[in-house]
C-alpha cells in the first residue's frame, strides 16, 4: 500500500471516529434533555389536573375533561388517572383507561413518591399528591410527538453530516497527502536516475528544515561516502593489479627462460631464487588482502593480559628477520616501576600485527629506513609512539589516511595497497583504544597508539 493511501485512510479513520463520537454525544445529550423536559411538562400537567379535581369543588369530572382537552398545555395522547389511597379510580381524563396498572404499581409509586416508567411508545410517570391528610396517586402518560420528531430530524441530520464529513475527509486526505508527499515522489524520481556511473549527482532544492530536506541531506552524504568508496576501490584495483602483474610477469619470464634455454645448474638456482622472491611478494599481497576482511569481532578471538613492550620487541625481531635493512630503536619515556603500568587487556597476535604494520610503514617511507618507538604510560593508558623522519603525509590526506585502500599521493611510487593503517585502526578500535597521526611533508610522521591499561578495564 502506498504511503499516500495509507495516510489518507488513517486520517479518514481518525476524523470519522471523532465525528462519530461528537455526533453520538450530541444525540445522547439531546435525547436526555428531551426526555427530562417532556417528563417535567407531564408532571406539571398531572399536578395541575389533580389540583383542579381535588381542591376546586366547582369543577366536576366532565368539566375537568373539557378543560384538559382544550388547554394549551395538552400533550399528545395524554392520559391522567387519579386514585384514592384505597386504589379507587377517582378520575380519568378519557373514557377508556389505556394505562396498564395494578395494585403493585400503585404501591411502588406510594413507596417511591415519584416513579417514571414506559408504557409502549408513551412515557409515563406516577406520583403521590397529598391534600387534607389524604394521599392520592396520580398516573400520567403521553406521547412526545414533537420532541421525538425533532430528535429524529437531529439524528438524520447528524447521519447525513457524518457521511458527508467522512467523504470530504477522504477526498481532502488524498489531496493533502499527495501534496505533502509530492517532494518524496520527486525525490524518488531523482534517485532512480542515480547509478554507479554518476555518483557525483546530488539531490538539490530541498529545505533542510523539514524531514524531506533532512532526508535529502542524509542521502547526499551517503552518496558522497559511496563515491569515495568507489574511488578508493578503483584506486585499490589499479594498484593491486599493478602489484600482481609485476611478480606474475616476472614469474612467467623466469619460467619461459628456464624452458627455452639450456641453463647451468647455477643459472637454474638463480631463476628459482627469483621465483621464490616473486612468490613471497604474492603471498604478502594475499596476506594484506586477507587482513582487510579479517573478522576482528569474531567471538573466537581470545583476550588476555598482554605486556606491550614484549609485543613491540617481538615485532622488532620479526621485522629484523624479514627486512634486515630496517633499523628500529625502542626506548621508554619513563621507566615502569610496576610492570602492570604497561599491561593491557587484548589479543597478542592482533596487537603484534598492529605494531609490525606501523613500524614497517615508518621504515618503508623513511629514506634511512629507520624508526623510533617510544613506550609511555599514565594511570589510564599505555601509550606507544612510532616516529620517523620520512617523506611525511600531505595535510589534505590526513583525514582519509585510515580508510581502506587509501594511499597518499606522494607515496604512489612505493609498493603498498593502503591497507595497513586501516587494519591498525580496526584493531585499536577493537581494543577500545585510540590511534592518531601527525605528519608534515619532508619532516616525518608520528603515530600515537593509546591502549587502556588492564586494571582500568
Amino acid at each position: 500500500m502506498k504511503i499516500q493511501t495509507k495516510i489518507a485512510i488513517q486520517f479518514s479513520i481518525i476524523v470519522a471516529s471523532l465525528l462519530s463520537l461528537f455526533s453520538w454525544i450530541i444525540y445522547q445529550q439531546s435525547s436526555t434533555y428531551r426526555e427530562e423536559e417532556f417528563m417535567e411538562r407531564l408532571k406539571n400537567k398531572a399536578l395541575t389536573t389533580a389540583s383542579f379535581f381535588i381542591k376546586v369543588d366547582e369543577i366536576d369530572k366532565a368539566l375537568l375533561r373539557i378543560i384538559d382537552k382544550h388547554t394549551l398545555t395538552t400533550l399528545h395522547d395524554e392520559k391522567i388517572l387519579i386514585f384514592s389511597d384505597k386504589d379507587e379510580l377517582l378520575y380519568s381524563n378519557i373514557d377508556d383507561i389505556v394505562i396498564d396498572y395494578d395494585a403493585s404499581l400503585l404501591d411502588r409509586v406510594r413507596q417511591a413518591k415519584y416513579l417514571e416508567f414506559s408504557n409502549g411508545e408513551n412515557e409515563s410517570l406516577g406520583l403521590v399528591y397529598n391534600s387534607d391528610h389524604q394521599h392520592f396517586v396520580i398516573l400520567a402518560s403521553a406521547f412526545d410527538k414533537f420532541g421525538k420528531s425533532k430528535l429524529k430530524n437531529l439524528r438524520d441530520t447528524l447521519i447525513v453530516g457524518l457521511v458527508a464529513g467522512i467523504i470530504v475527509t477522504i477526498l481532502l486526505g488524498i489531496f493533502f497527502a499527495g501534496g505533502a508527499l509530492k517532494p518524496v515522489n520527486a525525490f524518488i524520481s531523482k534517485i532512480s536516475t542515480i547509478t554507479a556511473n554518476n555518483l557525483r549527482q546530488r539531490i538539490e532544492g530541498h529545505d533542510n528544515k523539514n524531514e524531506i530536506g533532512l532526508l535529502a541531506a542524509a542521502f547526499n552524504k551517503m552518496l558522497s561516502r559511496l563515491e569515495q568508496s568507489f574511488e578508493l576501490q578503483k584506486s585499490f584495483v589499479s594498484h593491486a593489479s599493478h602489484e600482481l602483474r609485476t611478480p606474475l610477469a616476472a614469474l612467467k619470464s623466469e619460467v619461459e627462460i628456464s624452458l627455452e634455454e639450456n641453463l647451468t645448474i647455477e643459472q637454474h638456482k638463480g631463476i628459482l631464487q627469483n621465483i621464490r622472491h616473486d612468490i613471497n611478494r604474492l603471498i604478502n599481497l594475499s596476506n594484506d588482502l586477507l587482513q582487510i576482511v579479517r573478522p576482528f569481532k569474531s567471538p573466537l578471538i581470545n583476550f588476555g593480559e598482554v605486556r606491550i613492550d614484549d609485543i613491540i620487541f617481538q615485532a622488532q625481531d620479526e621485522l629484523g628477520l624479514s627486512k634486515p635493512e630496517y633499523r628500529v630503536t625502542v626506548k621508554y619515556a619513563q621507566e615502569p616501576e610496576d610492570e602492570n603500568s604497561i599491561i593491557v587487556f587484548g589479543n597478542e597476535a592482533l596487537l603484534k600485527t598492529t605494531f609490525i604494520n606501523l613500524i614497517d610503514n615508518a621504515c618503508k617511507y623513511s629514506p634511512m629506513q629507520q624508526a623510533e618507538v617510544i613506550i609511555d604510560f599514565n594511570k589510564a593508558y599505555t601509550i606507544v609512539t612510532i616516529k620517523d623522519e620520512g617523506m611525511g603525509i600531505p595535510k589534505e590526506d590526513l583525514e582519509s589516511i585510515f580508510e581502506p585502500f587509501y594511499r597518499s599521493k606522494n607515496a604512489l611510487n612505493i609498493s603498498g595497497f593502503g591497507i595497513g593503517l586501516s587494519v591498525c585502526s580496526k584493531i585499536v578500535e577493537l581494543h577500545k583504544g585510540k590511534i592518531s597521526i601527525q605528519s608534515a611533508l619532508n619532516e616525518g610522521t608520528k603515530v600515537t597508539v593509546q591502549l587502556p591499561n588492564a586494571d582500568s578495564n
